[in-house]
């Protein structure tokens, strides 16, 4: 697998070796092995999947200490934009984001560590999404920043008029009104 750095540290797109050929195409989708190798110590706990529709836009979630989540995504039909935000409070990038767009045909993976809020907004007629998480769910500990958030300045890449949120989704503070955030020094995987 090739590991590409992104601007905000820990945050890293994968991309798999892809073995294609008559038949159609073969790759090892994740080795625990050479993502801890490459990438960093994770043991996942949790696979989930979604399926939603052009202009959904879901996030930005996280779950805060003792239930923090990092996350291992991947789009295995159709394309999203996939979006993390640094929200640890004194990192040098906070509120900071890097976005990419994740398609079945490209089969990059976004590995998002804890300290960060998750989204992707939905860019094809359909998509189906798959991620690992190294924490279970916990709904007592979760955490959200407004999607829209004008301070992240982040172009999710759907006309606004277009946007369907859920009701949950549509309330959430913007990231200066959060009270709820990481801290920096804290070391959120021991």
């Amino acid at each position: 697998m090739n590991v590409i750095k992104t601007d905000i540290e820990g945050v890293v797109i994968i991309e798999p070796r892809i073995f294609n050929d008559d038949r159609g195409y073969f790759f090892e989708s994740f080795s625990e092995r050479d993502f801890n190798a490459q990438v960093r110590t994770v043991r996942f706990v949790q696979d989930n999947e979604s399926k939603s529709s052009y202009g959904v836009v879901r996030g930005l979630h996280y779950q805060l200490p003792p239930n923090a989540q990092s996350k291992l995504v991947r789009v295995i039909k159709g394309a999203v934009l996939d979006v993390a935000v640094d929200i640890r409070k004194g990192s040098p990038t906070f509120g900071k984001h890097v976005a990419v767009e994740l398609t079945a045909d490209n089969h990059r993976q976004l590995f998002i560590p804890r300290g960060f809020a998750h989204g992707f907004s939905v860019l094809s007629d359909e998509v189906i999404f798959q991620y690992k998480c190294d924490n279970f769910y916990a709904p007592q500990s979760e955490g959200a920043i407004a999607w829209d958030d004008p301070d992240l300045g982040i172009d999710w890449r759907i006309p606004t008029d277009k946007v369907i949120l859920s009701e949950k989704d549509s309330k959430h503070c913007r990231l200066c009104d959060a009270t709820n955030l990481f801290d920096y020094n804290e070391n959120l995987y021991e």
